[in-house]
């Protein structure tokens, strides 16, 4: 496993630059959106609750009142709002230079969306290709422009079971989870692989938050992933700030590479400074990460072509 410490000195001026992150009304979303105000960048908040959106945006201008924000709403699960906010963008802007594929559900019931896709899946991954393929042309026009899709360590225990991804036939709520994650980390090498082909000037990055005191667990979780993540080991987490730095460092720092994976540097990568590591051999498995596009393209009905330099 490759570990190395980035240099934190070496951290981009963000100032003047367009920044979507989705799920930003709270836990990772919401620490991402507030440090990136505090040195100068638009950012885009991109939320299912505009309400709740409204109020993340009141937090951070009560701190920072000539921050640059903007709250859209954003439902991942809906690719009707997917589209939606991505024509929103294209017509009326901001086009954005960073994309942070942020948002999450984690371990509810067996849920299914409208379009019949198990709900993790669809906001966890889908949702987050079909915006990332609506706006890779606008990316690819952006001033150092770049995909961050955050994963989980979880990721690492996963596997993807094309068989049954609705969980039709075997759900595990953790389980699913995990596999979403691994579908996240797919899904970034993958577009990695495809940019870098087409000489694209936009970086896929992978980024993790290690174990942080977000909301998340409790949220939507059963009852044993909401007493356990969201109770009994909660004073073992980091913040939100801690826990938002590894997707910091993906969307701004200078030295970063497509296909990277950033998360903590700390014991089991849980907590403490981003570090560069590596992803689960599955996930860097390339003949899983064409199949993934491919069935993604087909569940989403959204085709993903990769421009080249100059948006073409």
């Amino acid at each position: 496993m490759i570990r190395s410490n980035p240099s934190p000195a070496r951290a981009a001026d963000p100032s003047g630059r367009v920044f979507v992150v989705t799920g930003a009304g709270s836990g990772l979303g919401l620490a991402t959106t507030t440090a990136l105000a505090r040195r100068g960048a638009h950012v885009v908040l991109a939320v299912r609750d505009e309400a709740k959106g409204h109020r993340a945006a009141a937090l951070v201008t009560a701190e920072q009142p000539d921050a640059l924000l903007e709250v859209h709403r954003l439902d991942l699960a809906d690719p009707h709002s997917v589209h939606a906010f991505a024509t929103r963008l294209r017509t009326d802007g901001p086009h954005p230079d960073v994309l942070v594929n942020n948002a999450g559900v984690m371990a509810p019931p067996r849920t299914l969306t409208p379009h019949g896709h198990e709900l993790q899946f669809a906001v966890n991954h889908l949702g987050h290709f079909a915006l990332t393929a609506h706006l890779i042309d606008l990316l690819t026009q952006g001033r150092d422009p770049r995909v961050v899709t955050v994963t989980s360590a979880n990721h690492r225990r996963a596997r993807i079971d094309f068989d049954d991804l609705t969980g039709e036939h075997a759900y595990s709520p953790m389980g699913h989870y995990n596999q979403s994650k691994l579908a996240n980390a797919v899904f970034a090498l993958e577009l990695h692989r495809r940019l870098n082909t087409a000489h694209s000037p936009v970086r896929s990055v992978l980024a993790h938050p290690g174990y942080a005191a977000t909301g998340l667990p409790r949220a939507g979780a059963v009852g044993g992933v909401r007493l356990l993540f969201g109770h009994l080991l909660r004073p073992l987490a980091q913040s939100p700030a801690r826990g938002a730095l590894a997707q910091l460092h993906a969307a701004t720092a200078p030295n970063v590479r497509g296909g990277e994976l950033y998360g903590p540097g700390g014991m089991g990568e849980l907590r403490g400074a981003p570090v560069r590591t590596s992803p689960a051999p599955r996930a860097q498995d390339e003949a899983v990460g064409r199949r993934l596009w491919e069935v993604s393209q087909e569940l989403t009905g959204v085709p993903f072509t990769v421009p080249g330099a100059g948006g073409a």
